[in-house]
């Protein structure tokens, strides 16, 4: 199969979809099929995109045998509104004008449709070729319950191009259970739903020592280490981990670690500076090949999400932290997606979202208990492999992928 795949974030770029679409698009090349991708350049979380990628041209490469072209778009600074949407419409606007121009014969995006609406639709109806569209979050829900989207046009413009994008996809992937019930809302009948689980290198992102160089570099190698490593936006609330950093700076050995960007970094680190927090660090984005030794500097690592954010959300860095083979405390909605995963894999312990109290006690608990500390590690690391690889994705998507090349055209796309 040719496969085009349309995505905003592409690695070296960060953003929670960007590493999953190189190991898929390097695995589909892998396993016998064409792959081109067709991103904007780096740019995310701040909106500044690097010296090196500025200018008017599409840069394009070849990346372990995916065809890679990263269309321009302004640097702008993403804290502001209507410059992210503008930004948005600029790479829009590039990503269709590329696609139009390459031969493929099945299409593969993720939402939010705010940000692909317009390739997926042009190039899906224009090249009558099959379509999938992969929701990664529930939109505009989201962003209503972030704060994010206030305005009623802008609430109705991103529900419009949702509902557009889920009509005219051949099939629809989500990525957990939870999805279902907001995709049948949106007027996704069952038989257009495909469940397929998010998934980690599992080659790169593998038990590792904790002495390791970036431990060592940031003098980590003989602490008690919490790490949350992922994005620093709205839904986590990570002032929670705050919390329990106060209530834990009696335990001189103890230090929290937050590794990542995103739109609440900055307010993050001056309430953590307004506390007179000893106990908390802060690094950026580590490049991927760093990744491993990141998580491996963990003793413990943490997952949160705000309250009711977990029954539309599953963190993808939950993967990465089983492979790793650390143990999670995760804070979310109890029977949530994360939750019955934790509960699934063996992997950590999870306490309620928001609840200070019961996130200091998990940690304690493993705190005072190695033997624990490795078990549920153990438990992760072997559900990781068994279930969220990157072959196994593969081999799911290029079911999924080739059933709809296979099967003849329908010319309308109403649910």
């Amino acid at each position: 199969m040719n496969i085009l795949i349309v995505t905003p974030h592409y690695p070296p770029d960060g953003g929670p979809s960007s590493p999953l679409f190189a190991m898929l698009a390097e695995e589909l090349v892998r396993i016998g099929h064409q792959v081109t991708v067709i991103a904007a350049v780096p740019h995310y979380p701040t909106g500044r995109v690097p010296r090196e990628f500025r200018g008017f041209q599409t840069k394009r490469s070849t990346e372990k045998g995916v065809e890679i072209l990263r269309v321009p778009v302004p640097s702008l600074n993403r804290g502001n509104l209507s410059l992210r949407l503008l930004q948005f419409f600029c790479f829009q606007i590039g990503m269709t004008w590329a696609g139009l121009r390459r031969k493929f014969d099945v299409l593969l995006t993720s939402n939010p449709a705010l940000q692909v609406g317009l390739p997926f639709l042009v190039l899906g109806s224009l090249r009558r070729k099959p379509a999938v569209f992969s929701v990664h979050d529930v939109y505009p829900d989201a962003g209503i319950e972030l704060g994010v989207f206030r305005s009623p046009a802008v609430i109705a413009l991103v529900t419009l191009l949702e509902k557009a994008c889920l009509r005219r996809a051949d099939k629809v992937r989500i990525l957990s259970d939870s999805f279902a019930a907001p995709m049948k809302r949106m007027g996704v009948p069952d038989e257009k739903r495909e469940l397929i689980y998010d998934w980690v290198d599992t080659d790169l992102i593998r038990p590792l020592s904790k002495e390791n160089d970036f431990a060592r570099e940031h003098g980590l190698a003989e602490k008690f280490v919490l790490l949350y490593a992922g994005n620093i936006g709205l839904s986590q609330g990570l002032e929670l981990v705050l919390t329990a950093a106060e209530r834990l700076a009696p335990h001189e050995d103890v230090r929290f670690v937050f590794v990542g960007e995103g739109a609440s970094r900055d307010n993050l680190i001056t309430e953590a500076k307004r506390r007179r927090l000893k106990n908390v660090s802060f690094f950026p984005f580590q490049p991927r090949e760093h990744l491993p030794e990141v998580l491996a500097t963990a003793d413990v690592s943490l997952v949160v999400l705000k309250k009711g954010i977990g029954f539309r959300s599953l963190p993808s860095k939950s993967y990465s932290i089983l492979a790793s083979g650390r143990p999670i405390v995760a804070s979310v909605d109890e029977g949530s997606d994360s939750w019955k995963l934790i509960e699934r894999c063996g992997g950590g312990i999870c306490v309620p979202p928001e609840d200070p109290d019961r996130l200091t006690e998990a940690i304690l608990r493993l705190k005072s208990d190695p033997v624990l500390r490795r078990e549920l590690g153990v438990q992760g690391r072997e559900y990781a492999e068994r279930h969220h690889s990157p072959q196994a994705a593969a081999a799911l998507f290029e079911k999924l992928l080739g059933s709809l090349c296979a099967s003849p055209k329908e010319t309308s796309h109403g649910s």
